[in-house]
């Protein structure tokens, strides 16, 4: 009696929940090195332009429409570099400043503006003075030397702004308003940095008195949090 022929058994997939776990692995560790800030800006507009052509069917040389469109892109891209120049300066001053930080002498942000680097008013001037106080926050300073300085950075442009609460100044002050006490602590801190070699040519000074609080003034926090001195790393749109 000839033997039944066995039937080959269907083959293993068991390699294939390892093999999906290794390139979930990998998937995971390139979304780790991507960073958004640092987009080659030339390579997203070729992108951009190859998704394009491949709509109009590969062969299609784009109609002036659509290569006014690309033109558009490219005239933009100088605004994506100072983007991601920006992001860079941000990366710096969040080191540099970090003993600053966690001692609540300055705030770094970033809003409409740009990169902004607050100074508590409380920290560096005396009540209703435009006098900065230098030896107790000599440190702070310097390291706002060192970061203006740094030639990455000086390609910017800068506004230092002068901020205060609602409360009116003492009718003893030697200004007149909250408007000249905030621009001249302003003008106070642009001549320090001056005086230590910073360049001027990239400066503006502006004093906003009241007007642009950041907190509610109703509660001695609000209040103290708006006293502030604002070093802000202007964005293309605020020069």
């Amino acid at each position: 009696m000839a033997r039944k022929k066995k039937e080959p058994g269907k083959p293993s997939t068991a390699w294939q929940g390892t093999y999906g776990d290794m390139i979930t692995l990998m998937l995971c560790f390139f979304v780790m090195l991507y960073d958004p800030s640092e987009s080659d800006a030339v390579q997203m507009a070729a992108l951009q332009a190859a998704i394009t052509n491949t709509r109009t069917g590969g062969n299609q040389s784009l109609n002036p429409g659509k290569l006014s469109d690309l033109g558009n892109t490219v005239s933009a891209l100088p605004s994506s570099e100072r983007g991601t120049m920006l992001a860079t300066a941000k990366k710096k001053a969040v080191t540099i400043f970090s003993p600053d930080v966690k001692t609540n002498r300055i705030t770094v942000t970033s809003d409409e503006r740009g990169l902004v680097i607050s100074l508590l008013s409380d920290t560096f001037f005396e009540q209703g003075s435009a006098d900065l106080n230098i030896e107790e926050n000599r440190d702070t300073l310097l390291n706002l030397v060192s970061f203006f300085s740094d030639p990455e950075i000086s390609k910017f442009r800068y506004r230092i702004e002068g901020h205060t609460d609602d409360n009116p100044v003492s009718v003893n002050s030697s200004f007149k308003s909250n408007w000249e006490l905030s621009a001249a602590r302003a003008a106070e801190v642009l001549h320090y940095l001056s005086s230590l070699g910073v360049s001027e040519s990239n400066f503006s000074i502006a004093g906003y008195a009241d007007t642009r609080p950041q907190f509610d003034n109703s509660t001695p926090e609000g209040q103290a949090y708006n006293r502030r001195v604002d070093i802000v790393i202007l964005d293309e749109g605020h020069f």
